[in-house]
């Protein structure tokens, strides 16, 4: 791309959003909305993870069958009209089972997410803003935490805290605050030598009011990007964990648990390990995609 490109790109960048700043809140969520879902990928990718989302609040009423009893005569039987997905080693309904797996899923997904969002926030806004060595102190403490691979560390972490749900979501949030640290420091560092915040200093205004009113809110469209990506990656490690016997323990479904348990009876029940693993694959791609999408629209260049 040539710098003639480059500048019309940027001057109609510039004229978007002057427009959009003479209109209605109502109408500019419309222009969103139509942007986003300009790709019907992006569309698509929505519709799976709100029918997730419905499924995990309400599984406990929905579900076909109770996901925790056991009918042993029909154990391992195959995809039916009565059992759409099969049922296990146990005779438990397949479908009442991920059904109810999702709702772990998206528990440890959301909870790590917001941990890790909160703290890692907290961390860059503060790093940025105020510099020098308090900056070089909790970047080089992010620097240590990036150097692991994060799968890695979370598996670490919870050997070391234990098995169990909770355990798990603090695992996956400690891997994501570095993130979300030095994302928002990169925010907060290009934002605030800009006039507006320099005004508010001169009017008296506090470190902390300059912080949460003046610069806080040019962190949140990135913020948002990047928890629609960490949120999947919260997902599959919640299943790495889950395959490993290191996250939610029986009786209580797990994804990831069931293609553990699945794998010993692969020539047998292939369904057992493949139907989770398809779940597993929808939500993770969907909210992919959906931050593509995101992305896409949230930033002017890339429209």
């Amino acid at each position: 791309m040539d710098d003639r490109t480059l500048i019309d790109t940027d001057r109609e960048a510039i004229e978007e959003g002057l427009e959009e700043g003479f209109l209605s809140r109502q109408e500019r969520a419309r222009r969103f909305i139509k942007r986003l879902f300009r790709n019907k990928l992006v569309a698509i990718s929505l519709a799976i993870l709100l029918l997730f989302i419905f499924v995990a609040i309400f599984a406990p009423w929905i579900t076909p069958e109770d996901p925790f009893r056991s009918v042993l005569t029909r154990r391992l039987q195959s995809p039916s009209a009565e059992n759409i997905f099969g049922t296990d080693q146990q005779g438990r309904d397949m479908v009442s089972r991920i059904m109810m797996g999702s709702r772990v899923a998206l528990y440890v997904g959301f909870v790590a997410v917001g941990i890790g969002l909160s703290v890692g926030a907290v961390l860059g806004l503060v790093s940025g803003y105020f510099g020098r060595k308090l900056d070089a102190v909790i970047m080089r403490a992010m620097d240590v935490l990036l150097s692991f691979p994060w799968l890695l560390l979370v598996i670490t972490v919870v050997t070391i805290l234990g098995p169990g749900i909770t355990n798990a979501m603090l695992a996956i949030a400690v891997t994501l605050i570095p993130q979300y640290a030095r994302l928002v420091r990169s925010v907060v560092v290009s934002v605030k030598e800009l006039d507006f915040v320099q005004a508010a200093h001169a009017l008296g205004a506090s470190h902390l009011r300059t912080m949460l009113i003046h610069i806080a809110p040019h962190t949140v469209a990135h913020i948002i990007i990047l928890s629609t990506v960490n949120l999947g990656k919260a997902i599959l490690a919640e299943a790495g964990l889950g395959y490993l016997g290191l996250g939610v323990q029986p009786p209580t479904p797990s994804w990831g648990m069931m293609v553990s348990t699945g794998k010993d009876y692969l020539l047998v029940a292939p369904y057992l390990s493949i139907v989770p693993g398809i779940a597993v694959m929808l939500v993770v791609v969907s909210l992919n995609i959906f931050g593509d999408g995101l992305r896409d629209t949230l930033d002017p260049k890339m429209r």
